[in-house]
């Protein structure tokens, strides 16, 4: 359950939900008009009636009523699809978490999953599960270094024996560069641009090395002068120079990890090197940068975006590891 996407794996099925988790609602009345890809259609074009919500803020719950009403939607929705009806009507649910989650943030996130339909829910925190999601050897007595840059929150995790070492969970992920464009074209150019469009030109556009060519595209927004609607054509040069900031934090903090790390278990992620997961693991140049910046091989995970479902999905299988990592489960 991330701040932009929720992902939904079934055992035995692989991953059978990938929508939006967002939410569009009437304001006075509050019932459910859209939920996932249909209410992302409707970011920036609702008229003043209507309410369009993100329940989940930096991974964590913001909107309890709102988090219930579309982990639910997406629960009944597994159990509607032809062929892949649950053999169990009640299931149980592993649910990845920021490593940062307070106690009420834990609670509030069982509660939902009770509510929803679970008979029983556990908490893993999302490095270890994008770590087993990407197949890092997270039991062995090795060093495995995970970062899964998501869109709230970017996790940086040092893990060993089925525990995290040490680590770092930063609120600053797809959310903040969306944030950073938005900001950097209204400054520099007089442009006002919604969250999704910003997103569209940081997939479009983003980078945070020089690319052998330079990408453009044209943007449309409204003229903040004028009020009347502009394009201008953007380079990936720009966005590079508007996206440094939040990188530059994100860098700064996997190297103050590696610092941090127990000198035997930096020396295995020396040779063994940082693996990448999350969307922004896909900015073009990031593991070069990273690279570079820490002395250390980087790669990024097969399916970055899946990691933290795929990980989840995988100690649906294994009771075992799942009582090693868990965190928190209900009663």
């Amino acid at each position: 359950m991330g701040t932009v996407n929720t992902f939904i794996a079934v055992r035995g099925k692989g991953i059978v939900v990938r929508e939006p988790s967002i939410v569009t609602l009437h304001k006075k009345t509050k019932k459910l008009l859209a939920i996932g890809g249909e209410a992302k259609k409707m970011l920036g074009k609702t008229p003043a009636n209507l309410l369009i919500i993100r329940p989940l803020k930096d991974g964590v719950i913001s909107d309890y009523d709102t988090t219930l009403a579309m982990l639910s939607h997406f629960v009944k929705k597994i159990h509607d699809v032809p062929g892949r009806k649950l053999s169990i009507p009640r299931p149980r649910i592993v649910i990845g978490i920021p490593s940062q989650c307070s106690e009420v943030e834990r609670r509030a996130l069982l509660d939902v999953a009770i509510a929803s339909g679970a008979r029983e829910a556990y908490l893993v925190e999302e490095p270890m599960v994008a770590a087993i999601g990407a197949g890092l050897p997270v039991s062995e007595p090795v060093g495995s270094m995970i970062v899964d840059i998501g869109g709230g929150t970017s996790e940086i995790a040092v893990i060993s024996l089925s525990g995290i070492v040490v680590g770092r969970s930063l609120k600053l992920a797809g959310d903040a560069m969306d944030a950073e464009i938005i900001s950097y074209l209204r400054s520099r150019y007089g442009l006002a641009i919604g969250e999704k469009t910003a997103e569209e030109v940081k997939i479009g556009l983003g980078s945070v090395l020089p690319m052998e060519t330079e990408k453009e595209m044209v943007v449309r927004g409204r003229d903040l002068e004028k009020g009347l609607p502009k394009s201008i054509r953007l380079s990936s040069v720009q966005i590079r120079e508007a996206l440094a900031a939040t990188i530059n934090t994100i860098v700064g903090a996997i190297k103050d990890t590696v610092h941090d790390a127990p000198p035997e278990l930096a020396s295995d992620i020396a040779e063994r090197g940082i693996v990448l997961a999350g969307g922004g693991a896909q900015l073009y140049g990031l593991p070069k940068l990273i690279s570079a910046e820490t002395k250390m091989p980087v790669s990024v995970a097969d399916e970055p975006l899946s990691c933290v479902v795929k990980g989840c999905a995988i100690l649906l299988e294994n009771n075992e590891l799942l009582k090693k990592v868990k965190i928190a489960k209900t009663e």
